[in-house]
């Protein structure tokens, strides 16, 4: 009896252990600033706390592109190109080429499209070849396309800058996993969980499932639409979850800076 419980109290305490050193891991840089557009500072607020990762929404309207979800909120002052692509040139200007002044600190751009796919991306790319200093390998920015994107089978006919966001239900061949940078799905798809309280053991296997497979893949994932608090991001981190998504930009910089693990 003393040895089954001696074991069982040696196995809580490594479990115990892994958790805490997961957590301890994770920084801003895995912090992804969902919905970004909707920020009093869209860009400015997620980089100042020094996010890995930044989405904005993206529509195209009369050939212009919109850091919005909706048309009716199109305005000469949500563009994309002063929302981000002149904020974005302003960073790297007074980094000497790089988002962030330490260097082993990458950027992910992801950019939702809302409009459709081709077109929408045809109009991005022109846009962003107007700026080579962003799309240049050592800027250090990763701009991976999400929401309408095109099928897999055509992945090849954009630059190699662009990458585009994959589906964990979707089977992807080698050579289309290449221009895959990361998997992206709903959490309501696995759960209904709140937030509040531990995740339901049955969802939190599904999650860890998919999660595994994934970095089975060598790819990263981040799940949207997470419940948005403490207890729901020290869970993600306990899952290995890549990028925590937040609308909370600020508080959720201030909680993986000083948060006690």
């Amino acid at each position: 009896m003393k040895c089954a419980l001696s074991s069982t109290l040696i196995f809580s305490i490594f479990l115990q252990s892994a958790w805490a050193q997961n957590l301890l891991s994770y920084t801003t840089a895995q912090a992804h600033s969902h919905n970004d557009n909707r920020q009093l500072k869209p860009f400015n607020e997620a980089s100042e706390q020094q996010f890995g990762s930044v989405e904005t929404d993206v529509l195209l309207k009369n050939g212009v592109l919109y850091s919005v979800n909706n048309i009716e909120d199109t305005t000469p002052e949500r563009t994309f190109e002063k929302l981000y692509l002149s904020p974005i040139i302003a960073q790297l200007e007074k980094n000497n080429g790089q988002i962030y002044s330490q260097k082993d600190i990458s950027f992910q751009f992801l950019i939702d499209i809302k409009s459709k796919a081709v077109e929408t991306l045809d109009i991005l790319v022109k846009e962003l070849e107007k700026h080579p200093e962003i799309i240049s390998s050592g800027s250090n920015i990763k701009i991976v396309v999400s929401g309408n994107i095109p099928v897999p089978e055509l992945f090849f006919q954009y630059p190699a800058y662009i990458s585009f966001d994959g589906n964990p239900d979707i089977t992807y061949t080698p050579q289309q996993l290449e221009r895959i940078a990361l998997i992206s799905q709903s959490f309501s798809r696995y759960t209904s969980w709140n937030g509040e309280g531990p995740l339901p053991r049955n969802d939190k296997k599904l999650i860890s499932k998919v999660v595994q497979k994934t970095h089975g893949l060598n790819k990263k994932i981040r799940f949207w639409d997470t419940p948005d608090n403490i207890n729901t991001w020290k869970t993600m981190m306990s899952l290995q979850v890549d990028f925590i998504d937040t609308g909370k930009v600020i508080q959720m910089g201030d909680y993986l800076r000083t948060a006690p693990r």
